[in-house]
């Protein structure tokens, strides 16, 4: 029987949940077993995100975008202040998408990491 995402990675929701299933369908059990390994610690849960947001908001801004791995955009909110807050702002109601952005390319990543095993 084949072990289901939603056991291997319980953090799993919505739209990132659907994505996966999407992406790993073919998989046998052992390389899905291997993916949600590899997957469960690349990924960014959305609660890690909105902590980044509000820190980025109370004092160092741009740490949202260093743990979603865009560095440039990172140094130009720490410069700016989060463009004056706006775009900290901005960042805390998108938080969702900004996770589940990076989480799809991580993802990805981690399906070249299983199929080169």
């Amino acid at each position: 029987m084949r072990p289901n995402l939603i056991n291997l990675i319980p953090s799993l929701e919505g739209e990132e949940l659907v994505f996966l299933q999407m992406l790993t369908n073919e998989l046998s059990e052992e390389k899905l077993q291997n993916f949600a390994i590899v997957y469960n610690g690349k990924r960014r849960n959305t609660d890690q995100i909105l902590l980044g947001c509000v820190l980025g908001f109370l004092g160092v801004a741009g740490v949202q975008r260093f743990l979603v791995g865009q560095n440039g955009m990172g140094i130009l909110f720490l410069f700016t202040c989060g463009f004056c807050f706006i775009g900290t702002i901005i960042d805390i109601v998108n938080h969702k998408q900004l996770a589940f952005e990076f989480n799809q390319k991580m993802a990805r990543e981690s399906m070249a990491m299983v199929y080169s095993y």
